[in-house]
């Protein structure tokens, strides 16, 4: 789960963020440190040069450098950030000749559901996809607010009930990559991961398609059984018989898993209508 070995676009793009963060910063703090140790050196009591004036009060000269430096540095810091954030908004596609995989991610107690709508699979705390293809995701809870992350992906993004959220990332090599949720939940939050099995194209077509003819099948009388709070939840695979069954969630025409706020709030909340 390493975020500086990043494994897509979205990643690598947060990684250099970070780091000209980082090389921002540090292009003050590193000569103020120096400036510390020179001062202290060239002040010192033994140092028959150094001028001493008590009634010295101000120096433009000095209040310049003082509040120029930190000012430019938070001037350029703040536009890499706000800059990066706006060309990585989640909900912004990503750029591809590959048609978007659509996941739909539920988190629950404790656990993930991901739906794939249009290969009528579902799996819990597992996740396949293709590699060099664009992944949409729509996002909601069944119970209390979580975060899913995928740290070599790029990122993290709260999940809440009675609404979704989307999120766009891409896997660009093969491989298994580690997922989890990032905000504490209760009990079972420590197991609350799962892993991220990056295949090449054509293996993913035939996972799906041998997925969807699996013998458990997913629709709205299993999932309140999935629904029911449990811990270190064992990777399942699903035959999707209910295409809406995300939609529902979403906008609370199933009954809501133990632990999630009472009270009917998803018809105020922006996009449940796009839950689809």
């Amino acid at each position: 789960m390493n975020i500086l070995d990043p494994q897509g676009p979205i990643g690598a793009a947060e990684k250099t963020i970070l780091i000209d963060s980082v090389a921002i910063m540090l292009a003050i703090v590193v000569p103020t440190i120096v400036a510390i140790f020179a001062f202290a050196y060239w002040f010192r009591a033994s140092n028959s040069r150094a001028l001493h004036l008590p009634d010295w009060e101000y120096s433009g000269r000095i209040e310049l450098v003082v509040w120029s430096i930190p000012t430019l540095t938070i001037i350029l810091l703040g536009g890499v950030a706000w800059i990066g954030a706006h060309q990585l908004d989640p909900a912004k596609p990503i750029e591809g000749s590959s048609k978007p995989l659509r996941i739909q991610a539920v988190s629950l107690d404790w656990k993930w559901l991901f739906i794939y709508p249009d290969q009528k699979v579902a799996t819990i705390n597992t996740l396949t996809v293709p590699a060099g293809v664009p992944l949409q995701f729509q996002l909601t809870s069944a119970s209390v607010m979580n975060a899913f992350f995928i740290p070599q992906l790029g990122s993290l993004i709260y999940t809440m009930y009675g609404m979704t959220t989307q999120l766009n990332l891409q896997a660009d090599t093969p491989g298994t990559l580690q997922g989890l949720s990032g905000h504490f939940s209760g009990d079972g939050f420590s197991d609350m991961h799962f892993d991220v099995h990056v295949v090449p194209t054509e293996q993913f077509s035939k996972w799906a398609q041998d997925a969807s003819h699996v013998e458990k099948s997913l629709d709205e009388r299993s999932y309140e059984q999935i629904a029911k709070p449990s811990m270190k939840n064992t990777p399942a695979i699903y035959r999707l018989a209910d295409p809406d069954l995300f939609r529902s969630i979403a906008t609370q025409k199933i009954a809501p898993a133990p632990g999630a706020p009472s009270g009917v709030i998803g018809a105020a909340l922006p996009g449940v209508a796009d839950a689809r």
